[in-house]
């Protein structure tokens, strides 16, 4: 797949299911990463990997943390590396951050407390917590993307909070 066309990989998207669906994914994303394809193909790599993620995420059972988390740092990575678009909500800065916060299933406050003792807790909290963590991976990088306000003040706390998650 790596040395497909963007077409091809596109139209196996479509009809691809499970571990294929990942395989593709993964070759979107690497040539989203290839330095040597112009800006404007590399994002278009980069939206390929996002629908093959968001696929597996449509067939998924439950929502996924990991799915989530890979599709939140490879935006990051874009806006990062390849610049915001604010007219497109994969590259905006503000729409990752809300996208991020929504994703949450604890409020800042349960996240905290729950930090404080997590190691008392059930075996399913810590693992929530982790994913917690783990969907946040990319915050100390968006703050900067952030114009001040509420949004970002809340990014900015969510930080804070991270670095007590297990």
């Amino acid at each position: 797949m790596s040395t497909w066309t963007l077409d091809q990989l596109q139209t196996f998207i479509h009809d691809a299911r499970g571990q294929q669906l990942e395989t593709a994914r993964v070759a979107a994303q690497g040539q989203a990463y290839n330095s040597s394809h112009p800006q404007e193909a590399r994002r278009q790599w980069a939206k390929l990997s996002l629908l093959a993620n968001r696929r597996m995420l449509d067939n998924a059972e439950e929502p996924s943390a990991r799915l989530a988390q890979q599709d939140f740092m490879l935006r990051m990575w874009v806006i990062d590396r390849l610049g915001p678009d604010d007219t497109d909500p994969d590259w905006s800065p503000e729409a990752l951050a809300s996208d991020t916060l929504d994703a949450l299933t604890f409020t800042l406050t349960q996240a905290a407390g729950l930090a404080e003792g997590w190691r008392d807790l059930p075996i399913e909290q810590i693992r929530e917590l982790r994913w917690h963590k783990n969907l946040t991976a990319h915050l100390d990088n968006l703050v900067g993307h952030l114009e001040p306000g509420p949004v970002r003040e809340r990014i900015v706390a969510w930080t804070a909070t991270r670095q007590h998650l297990p």
